[in-house]
Order: structure tokens, then sequence, then C-alpha cells
């Protein structure tokens, strides 16, 4: 049978274009993002039509350290702004894209009734307490803030010994929600998440004389030239962005 021309050089510019493909982004998020962070990937791509985007969550130590190993991220969204920074002054990260999009609030939750959070910071003085879930200071910046408002409030030393670390701060709502943790800090973003609000009780801490928990953003050396790396963090600026960030229990930095 022939083969008619039209076809055959349909056929012939196919085979010499290649396959199709999807532009793809690869995003490196904070574990506080897991409630909206499907949901900031749909707005974006909303805007990108083909665009793919892959999210890893984890703390945000762990991140850092994996994109300062070659991790193959374009864009790092942490819950600390110093690892992005730090990032760029070690060359693995653009530091022209350096930048905060969002701020975290520190909060006390528990599921134990018996537990009553509207007494504040005081409910870490419960003689009934003998477990705190705080994600691991070393990895996760809301266990670095779990720890400062624990020691501004004069409990730490108290606590020692009865402290449960996650990895990460789902890791740490987790064993709060399943009672291998009487209570714990956790982000206001865990507790506001549809799968979560209205369990149990909790309690903003209050920012006063802590250092703010800015949720830093940057471009890694990898990312340089993915051009959706650059668009998207041009949408956590938009208002679309700021929308769902604030919904979730962020607050949000002045709008540049």
């Amino acid at each position: 049978m022939k083969i008619p021309t039209i076809t055959l050089l349909w056929v012939l510019l196919a085979a010499l274009a290649g396959p199709a493909r999807s532009a793809t982004l690869t995003v490196a998020a904070a574990a506080d993002l897991t409630y909206c962070i499907d949901e900031l990937g749909a707005a974006f791509r909303a805007q990108e039509p083909g665009a793919e985007v892959k999210v890893a969550l984890g703390a945000s130590g762990n991140l850092f350290a994996q994109i300062r190993r070659g991790a193959p991220f374009d864009v790092f969204l942490s819950a600390d702004s110093a690892y992005p920074a730090q990032l760029a002054r070690e060359g693995a990260a653009d530091p022209a894209s350096v930048g905060v999009y969002a701020l975290g609030q520190a909060v006390v939750w528990s599921v134990d009734p018996r537990f009553d959070l509207k007494q504040g910071m005081k409910v870490f003085s419960d003689p009934r307490l003998t477990r705190v879930a705080i994600a691991n200071p070393e990895v996760a910046p809301y266990g670095r803030a779990a720890r400062a408002a624990l020691q501004k409030y004069g409990v730490w030393d108290a606590l020692q010994g009865k402290l449960v670390l996650g990895e990460s701060i789902s890791q740490t709502a987790q064993f709060i929600q399943t009672g291998n943790a009487q209570l714990g800090i956790v982000s206001l973003a865990t507790v506001s998440s549809p799968r979560l609000k209205g369990v149990g009780s909790y309690y903003a801490i209050p920012a006063d004389g802590m250092a703010p928990i800015a949720q830093g953003v940057a471009i890694t050396a990898h990312g340089k030239d993915n051009p959706l790396a650059a668009r998207f963090v041009r949408f956590l600026g938009s208002a679309p962005a700021r929308a769902i960030l604030l919904r979730s229990g962020f607050a949000l930095p002045p709008h540049e």
C-alpha cells in the first residue's frame, strides 16, 4: 500500500523531533507545607499548562544536606530562611533568588482532653505529663523554635527525658495524634489543615521575643537553567499563592 506523501512527511518530522516532553520542576519542600503544597502546585500548573511539578517533602535540614550533596532539586522551600542563604553562600543556590515567601507560627497541640491548653505554656508543668513531642532541633526549624520557646518559659530542662523527637513537623504531629505523645509543639499550618482542623485543641505560642519562623526559598544550582524555577519563585509572591498560604495557617511577609 502506498503511504500518502503528507502522512510520510509527518512521520519523518515526528521522528526528527523525538518524543514530546513536558517541562518538569522538582521542588524540595519543608514538611510544614505538607497540607498545601499540592494546592500550590495545582495553582502554578494552571498558569503553566503542560508543566509537571514533582515534590519531595522532608525536614528542612535534611533537604538542605541533600541539596549540598547535589540532589537534583530545582527549588528549595525551607522552613528556615538560613538554609537557602547558606546554600547561596556555598554556590549551591542562586543568591538572587533567595527570599522569604511566608512566616510560620508555632503552636502547642494536644488531642488528650486531660490537658487544658487554655493555660498556655503552663501546661508543660503538669505533673501528669510524661511525653512531649517536638521536631528534632538539629534538622527541623520548628524544633529549634520549640526549644527556644520552652527555654524562654523555663521548662526546657524539666522536660529532658520526656521529649519525643520527630524527624519533621509531620512526624511530630503523628506522635501527638496517635497518642505517642500527650502534647507537643507543631505548626499552625498543621492544625489548620483540612485533615486535622478541629482535632484536639491548640495554643498559639506568643511570638514576643522569639525569632520569626521565616520560610525561605531559593533556586538551586541544579535549577538555575530551568525556566520553570524562576517562574515558580515569582508565583509564590502572586495573589493566588499568597491566598493559599494565608488560609493554610501561614502569615505573609510584605509584598515586594
